[in-house]
């Protein structure tokens, strides 16, 4: 076999290859379509699930490298190892809590793996002040990655994958 059919077979086997998307918080899964804000439900942003969250930390949910992660903590983007970029958006509204209910040590740039805490919530505090806690977990850069499958119910934090995606 010749070193050019070698590389793009290679290439193809990796465009081939599925990324599992990991439960970024403990809860029940939801559609994307039922999240009560329309730049989430009517997939403006990207397409993805969404989380009635029951736990108290936000992990990674993938290995990458956090791309922003908002002042007020309640969102952060990351880009896998493969270019699948993730949007996690805790709550609707949650920006006017500025940083109310939220703890992070995390930097912009930082690299982390599947499953390392990204942000601390107080779930009850939020429960009480946002306007909701339905958590939008979002493929940004759909143009470029094809879903496979999204999973339903209950999810464990870092445990659970909620999507199967892959490269197009």
């Amino acid at each position: 076999m010749s070193f050019i059919s070698n590389f793009f077979k290679k290439k193809d086997a990796h465009s081939e290859k599925k990324i599992k998307i990991f439960a970024p918080i403990s809860g029940n899964l939801i559609s994307i379509k039922d999240v009560p804000d329309i730049v989430f439900s009517e997939k403006i942003v990207g397409d993805g699930v969404a989380v009635n969250p029951t736990g108290n930390e936000i992990v990674s949910p993938l290995s990458g490298k956090i791309g922003k992660i908002f002042p007020t903590l309640h969102a952060f983007s990351i880009e896998s190892t493969e270019g699948v970029q993730i949007f996690v958006h805790f709550g609707i509204d949650t920006v006017k809590l500025k940083g109310k209910g939220f703890q992070s040590d995390i930097k912009e740039g930082q690299k982390v793996k599947k499953g390392q805490l990204i942000i601390r919530i107080d779930l009850e505090l939020l429960k009480k002040t946002a306007k909701s806690i339905i958590t939008p977990v979002v493929i940004s850069n759909l143009d470029e990655i094809k879903i496979l499958k999204k999973e339903k119910g209950p999810i464990i934090s870092g445990k659970s994958i909620i999507m199967y995606v892959k490269k197009k």
